[in-house]
């Protein structure tokens, strides 16, 4: 017979992310009603659902851009309810926004450098006493040779003069999520990341996000287009009326009547 505890063990190291019983309330709206789901880690997981289901109230509550009115936010194992964005960041969690939310006035390469938190170069006495001034221009060496790292990866080395006011729909995707990458983060939520992409950038997006996650990156995403969901997801979570209607891999989820019936429809 095996071991209860040995069990629990193995999947909570299984697991990146755990909500449980998460519930928030606008007024008299309740957008989430006590949703429970898992990330698994080094997978891409979907969340989908109709408008209204509740998905970006979820990504806001994981983030800590909301503070829920119940339930718990579980980051491997560790209770982050409480956390706030700036500190999600600092323990791996970051996210993407289906607007990207770049500073238009500013290039490429100067939208990434601003990723970096704890720069040396932020401190005045260190930018120029002799002696200290030496470990920031290390370190900024260091710091733009990962930039360009990231930006030959998405291929957006040939524009990194450019002002990001100035790029595509699609590019302006691939800078958020460069951008994110450079907080080495463990999990990354993406909110529409194909959205305004067209499908050349959409498969290039794609495989970099494949090559992420075996190279230990761990996603969830929201998306409406179904066929890069079903293509793309290791597990599908369907989202109805604020509660997790069904979740398991794609061709179970395309099986699942409830989901066609409150969701999918003709789509599959």
């Amino acid at each position: 017979m095996s071991d209860p505890t040995i069990e629990d063990e193995e999947r909570t190291k299984q697991t990146m992310l755990r909500i449980s019983n998460l519930e928030k309330r606008f007024g008299g709206i309740v957008a989430v009603d006590g949703a429970s789901f898992e990330v698994e880690r080094e997978t891409i997981t979907g969340l989908i659902g109709p408008n209204g289901a509740g998905k970006s109230t979820v990504f806001n509550l994981i983030t800590g851009v909301y503070e829920p009115d119940a339930g718990q936010i579980y980051l491997e194992g560790e209770d982050v309810t409480e956390l706030r964005p700036h500190q999600l960041v600092d323990r791996g969690l970051v996210r993407t926004f289906q607007i990207s939310r770049e500073l238009a006035g500013m290039t490429v390469l100067e939208n990434m450098l601003l990723a970096f938190d704890g720069q040396l170069g932020e401190s005045l006495w260190r930018s120029l006493v002799p002696g200290a001034r030496r470990s920031v221009v290390h370190q900024e060496r260091e710091l733009l040779d990962r930039t360009w790292e990231i930006l030959e990866l998405f291929e957006l080395d040939h524009l990194a003069h450019e002002d990001a006011a100035n790029l595509s729909g699609g590019q302006r995707k691939l800078l958020e999520l460069s951008r994110a990458l450079l907080t080495d983060p463990e999990l990354l939520l993406l909110d529409e990341p194909m959205a305004g992409v067209n499908p050349t950038l959409e498969k290039k997006l794609l495989a970099r996000l494949h090559e992420l996650r075996s190279q230990g990156y761990t996603f969830l995403i929201v998306e409406h287009d179904m066929d890069v969901i079903m293509n793309n997801c290791e597990r599908v979570i369907v989202m109805h009326q604020g509660q997790v209607l069904s979740h398991g891999p794609p061709e179970v989820i395309q099986e699942d009547e409830r989901v066609i019936d409150a969701y999918l429809g003709g789509q599959i």
